[in-house]
């Protein structure tokens, strides 16, 4: 006997979407078989032509507790990714207090987060001027790896780092660096302005440029491995393409909003679009679809940063004085789904991009695929199904979005972690750590 039997005519695994039927012993998958194949189950359940995925892991988001939880907190957090088809999360190191800059510090974060996570949670460490003597231990207490500024992070306790401090640290420890690639130099301050324009002057495309290409150098000089985090100018792929094939250790992600909004449409004042690096124009955004069907970006990741909905100074609509992040883990699926069927992507695609690219990247080999022996994670998907972006019906905390009032195709109806359905009402998520992978 096993435990579930879930069939579907579209199963996705990594030979492509087929009927078929997965069985679920011990929370994770036992056999992926014929549509028909006949199973003594406790559970038996049919999908149809609902879409069987694997969950979706994103290893980018701002979870914020504890110090900052009015933002968000693991509770509302990981209640929102289960809704949107997340079975892992990867916490960032700030916008929490005190940042995850220690292992004294990640335990602290561990320690709040604790009884509270619907879906697994793993944790990045943070580095800061001054911290690498700390790094060695908080990567040995299990962190994926380090999260780096190269420009300042909106946060004061959480400095960026200069190139040389970055080389430094990648020398120093056999760990994977996550960088906020935005040169200091190419950014400018502006006055007070209701005008998404004056907000996108201020942080050009070069300064990506130049920012990667001090990640890179850091790499190629200590040898190290880098991953440059939500990669927003197009302009910078180059850069990326030529490292790569020179043999350096560097990877890329993006985002939906990167991909599917439009800096030419954003009103003034609509400080709900406001994320750092900035959304920039449509054909910039055809370009990272291009470098994400070559292979050359790796995986699309939401960068979830809400805060409290004061903070986006939606009363104003104050570019300048407006908290720069959008709130998105439940939404990065149908977000995605909608924009890569209308462009030939198929669901296969998708799970590639949002699920088993995400999980090898911290090295999860049993997240983020349907196959034999991985966790049960799985989400029933009704690709077809659309839906109208209520924010009152987001389960973010502060429901503050940029996709409010835009229909989007893909209902997730059921997600499912170890073989048990999430409701949102018992937390049975585990943390996660470098040694799982």
């Amino acid at each position: 006997m096993v435990d579930l039997v879930l069939r579907s005519r579209r199963v996705v695994t990594g030979h492509g979407v087929r009927p078929a039927a997965v069985a679920v012993e011990g929370g994770r998958i036992v056999g992926v078989d014929d549509y028909d194949q006949v199973y003594d189950a406790a559970i038996d359940t049919d999908l149809g032509e609902t879409a069987l995925l694997p969950g979706l892991v994103d290893t980018h988001v701002h979870v914020n507790e504890p110090g900052r939880t009015e933002w968000e907190g693991f509770a509302s957090a990981t209640r929102a990714a289960a809704a949107g088809g997340v079975t892992v999360i990867v916490d960032m190191p700030l916008n929490s207090l005190p940042p995850t800059v220690s292992a004294e510090a990640l335990a602290i974060k561990q320690d709040a987060a604790r009884g509270q996570t619907h879906v697994d949670v793993g944790f990045w460490g943070g580095k800061i001027p001054g911290n690498t003597p700390d790094l060695p231990g908080l990567h040995a207490a299990g962190v994926f790896g380090f999260k780096a500024f190269l420009a300042d992070s909106g946060v004061p306790e959480f400095p960026p780092v200069s190139g040389e401090e970055l080389t430094a640290a990648l020398a120093a420890t056999d760990a994977l660096f996550v960088v906020h690639a935005e040169d200091p130099e190419h950014l400018t301050a502006f006055a007070s302005s209701a005008s998404y324009r004056d907000f996108l002057r201020s942080r050009p495309a070069e300064a990506e440029h130049a920012a990667v290409a001090t990640a890179i150098g850091a790499a190629r000089r200590s040898g190290g491995r880098v991953h440059i985090l939500h990669l927003s100018a197009a302009g910078a792929l180059p850069l990326i393409a030529a490292a790569q094939a020179e043999g350096v250790r560097v990877t890329a992600e993006t985002c939906p909003h990167y991909l599917t909004l439009d800096a030419d449409a954003i009103a003034d004042g609509a400080t709900e679009f406001k994320c750092c690096p900035p959304i920039r124009d449509a054909a910039n955004a055809d370009r990272l679809w291009q470098a994400l069907a070559d292979g050359l970006i790796t995986c699309v990741v939401s960068d979830h940063s809400p805060c409290t909905p004061e903070l986006k100074r939606r009363d104003t609509g104050d570019f300048a004085a407006a908290w720069g992040g959008i709130a998105s883990v439940q939404l990065g699926l149908p977000v995605i789904w909608t924009a890569a069927q209308a462009r030939g992507y198929t669901l296969g695609d998708v799970v590639d991009w949002m699920a088993r690219r995400p999980a090898d990247l911290i090295g999860l080999r049993d997240k983020g695929r349907i196959a034999v022996g991985a966790d049960a994670d799985l989400v029933a998907f009704d690709a077809e199904e659309t839906f109208v972006v209520q924010p009152g019906r987001l389960h973010h905390k502060n429901p503050v979005t940029p996709y409010a009032g835009k229909t989007l195709q893909g209902v997730v109806r059921t997600t499912w972690l170890r073989g048990h359905a999430v409701t949102g009402s018992a937390p049975a998520g585990m943390f996660l750590s470098r040694e799982d992978a």
